[in-house]
């Protein structure tokens, strides 16, 4: 015969207290994984999008051109805005005249300044294009990103 103590009705009290009953996870709902397939699919072509028109390089080259000026200018981020003049002469309209100017940005400080403290040099300035400028890289789409060549200019 089984004695019974205090320790093993509490051990059978708790047995049978618990519910040995296996649960399932519910399958999710269609609905659900087509909306986390769908959030994810806006997202990862929202980036693509977004990749392509402000990170992509769309092309890149090197402009010659007298250094018009470079100034540091901006509402919220100050940026580096510069005006290459370039030789040469074009006509918008019939019996005028107008020089090529060359607009970019430059993002880094240090070429910059040495932009500033040489205004008025010839130079050979290589630069990336982008398709859509971005607020803190600049208003320009032409990002210069270094020096070639410069020239002192001859007055």
């Amino acid at each position: 015969m089984l004695k019974t103590t205090p320790d093993l009705i509490i051990i059978e009290t708790i047995f049978m207290a618990t519910n040995f009953e296996t649960t399932t996870p519910k399958p999710r709902s269609r609905f659900k994984k087509f909306i986390t397939i769908l959030i994810i699919a806006i997202l990862v072509i929202g980036f693509g999008i977004f990749w392509w028109n402000y990170l992509f390089v769309f092309g890149e080259g090197v402009k010659s051109g007298q250094l018009n000026y470079v100034v540091k200018k901006g509402n919220l981020f100050k940026t580096y805005e510069g005006k290459l003049i370039q030789s040469g002469i074009r006509s918008k309209q019939a019996g005028t005249i107008q020089s090529y100017e060359f607009e970019f940005s430059v993002d880094d400080d240090s070429l910059a300044n040495i932009l500033m403290n040489n205004s008025g040099n010839y130079y050979d300035l290589h630069y990336k294009e982008y398709k859509h400028a971005l607020p803190w890289r600049g208003f320009s789409p032409f990002v210069v990103d270094k020096i070639v060549h410069m020239q002192p200019a001859e007055h």
